[in-house]
């Protein structure tokens, strides 16, 4: 009984630090995309293909990491399930 408190105590670590850490990066690729906006709207001679390009990029890395945050969120419930 004991083992199982103590696996669901780490587990509830584990994914308590991957969500501080994913928080502090998704504010730090946020941070960035605002800067990058920022300079691209200051650059008159960017053509707008690349600025849809960029904003593209922009979009796959988001719908990338909402991915990953969904895959790790569903993995922990497994891993909580299981113990």
């Amino acid at each position: 009984m004991e083992t199982e408190k103590f696996a669901k105590q780490m587990i509830d670590f584990q994914k308590t630090t991957f969500d501080n850490t994913f928080t502090a990066v998704t504010m730090l690729q946020d941070q960035a995309e605002r800067m990058v906006n920022t300079v691209i709207d200051q650059a008159t001679w960017l053509p707008e293909e690349s600025r849809q390009v960029i904003d593209e990029m922009v979009g796959a890395y988001k719908k990338g990491r909402t991915d990953f945050k969904g895959v790790m969120d569903e993995n922990f419930e497994k891993m909580t399930d299981l113990f």
